[in-house]
């Protein structure tokens, strides 16, 4: 590579999420290459929507390469979507899938380090995500870059919004759309009720 920089594969689950750990990383002295891999966002036309803007972005901003790897639909319906509004299943299914994809793909393309954009968002289930790269990734002989990046959340949910990117509503799958969307009627009709009762 010619950098000094240590080559990882950072698994990425959108562009603005991608925005602070390709930055950190790479002031750690990693040069990732981005991996594309979500066969759970649904449906198809939010996919390549998502998949366009991290596109865009990585091309134009960040010249950063991304792989598109394996999407396969069909393996989310039988592995993840069994398990319904049970999230920490769904979701436990849902990393397992796209990081092994990811893993598979760092390892044939001669990756020895490993990392995800799930751990930025506070949306996402951190522990879950820890403990399925932690055992995936030895498994593929490589090493997992695991890092907090939640504390950064903030700071790219405003950058993503300077740059104009596409942000999504709902984590990806038709089971979290409606999660989201109960979850936000719940806080509306609380902002309601409080602005009733005089304490808005």
């Amino acid at each position: 590579m010619g950098s000094g920089k240590t080559p990882l594969l950072l698994h990425a689950c959108c562009g603005p999420c991608s925005l602070e750990p390709l930055r950190l990383l790479r002031e750690e002295g990693f040069e990732p290459t981005i991996c594309w891999t979500n066969p759970n966002i649904q449906p198809i036309e939010e996919h390549d929507l998502r998949l366009r803007t991290l596109q865009d972005w990585a091309r134009e901003v960040a010249h950063v390469n991304v792989v598109v790897a394996g999407d396969d639909r069909a393996a989310w319906e039988r592995a993840a979507a069994p398990h319904g509004f049970d999230r920490e299943a769904r979701c436990r299914a849902c990393y397992a899938l796209r990081l092994a994809e990811a893993c598979r793909t760092a390892r044939e393309l001669g990756f020895d380090h490993i990392a995800t954009t799930l751990v930025v968002s506070p949306y996402q289930l951190f522990d879950v995500c820890h403990d399925v790269l932690a055992a995936l990734a030895p498994a593929y002989g490589l090493t997992p870059v695991w890092r907090d990046f939640r504390d950064w959340y903030p700071r790219a949910t405003t950058r993503s919004r300077e740059l104009g990117m596409y942000r999504q509503n709902y984590c990806g799958c038709r089971f979290s759309a409606a999660e989201a969307a109960i979850e936000r009627h719940e806080a509306r009709d609380a902002r309601k009720a409080r602005k009733a009762s005089g304490h808005a």
